[in-house]
């Protein structure tokens, strides 16, 4: 498989929580995980258990969201890909409790693919629009 179709496979299996448990099969034993927040990089090693485990935690928060691909970009052996997950607020995120109310995460991430499988990451997610939704949500 080509590394777009590795990280396609991720997303519409992986990521979309549909089969949380498939990272097995599309991510390496050890995967880095370059999180930029707040302009700050921290570097996290995430095994496809621990990935699976995410996306169930993700499940809890957000409901059965959705995961719509706005645009996915190959070169080489690394992906571009830019998506819009939409959810509805059903559990415990950080200080804030269930409303019910819709919930829109923006992000993009690169993905690094070696050997038919995910071997590190760089993500970027819009922290600070989720929490003025669920800070709009709770103060109606």
């Amino acid at each position: 498989m080509t590394a777009e179709q590795i990280v396609r496979a991720f997303f519409e299996e992986v990521r979309s929580g549909r089969n949380p448990d498939y990272a097995s099969q599309v991510m390496a034993e050890q995967v880095l995980a370059h999180q930029v927040i707040s302009e700050e990089e921290v570097t996290v090693k995430r095994t496809p258990s621990d990935y699976a485990e995410h996306v169930r935690e993700m499940i809890e928060a957000y409901g059965a969201f959705t995961l719509e691909i706005q645009e996915m970009i190959t070169q080489g052996s690394k992906v571009y890909v830019r998506w819009k997950q939409t959810g509805t607020h059903t559990g415990q995120v950080d200080h804030y409790s269930p409303t019910g109310l819709p919930v829109v995460e923006i992000a993009s991430a690169v993905y690094r693919v070696e050997n038919e499988q995910i071997e590190e990451y760089w993500i970027q997610i819009d922290r600070l629009g989720i929490e003025r939704q669920l800070e709009r949500n709770l103060n109606g």
